[in-house]
């Protein structure tokens, strides 16, 4: 069975990008979320392996959910998924305990090398 992965993203567009290029590669995307509140209560039941998270999003943000996560799993993996121009928020994601992130249009050689780098 593949690692598991945990998508995060409001745009169901990004989430699915993302998932094709996952799956197709031999991951087990266990679960979606469409904002970071429900990233954190999906997180605690699904106990993925990785989690990919969008920074900007309705309710609670990226790097908000990103330290909630932490809080509760230390261990934790997660990338970040950002839009060009985010540096600044990258930045604070990394310092919340972000693994990597990735920018968006995805290309498929780096989700995949950012996902296999955070699961080393």
């Amino acid at each position: 069975m593949g690692k598991r992965v945990l998508i995060v993203d409001d745009a169901a567009f990004m989430r699915m990008m993302i998932k094709d290029i996952l799956t197709k590669n031999g991951y087990d995307v266990v679960g979606e979320a469409e904002n970071g509140q429900v990233a954190v209560e999906k997180y605690r039941d699904l106990k993925p392996d990785l989690v990919t998270m969008d920074i900007t999003m309705p309710e609670m943000d990226g790097i908000a959910a990103v330290k909630e996560i932490k809080s509760q799993d230390p261990a934790a993996r997660v990338i970040m998924c950002s839009a060009m121009g985010q540096q600044a928020m990258v930045i604070d994601a990394i310092q919340a305990g972000a693994k990597d992130f990735i920018v968006k249009p995805f290309q498929p050689e780096r989700v995949l090398e950012a996902v296999s780098k955070a699961l080393d």
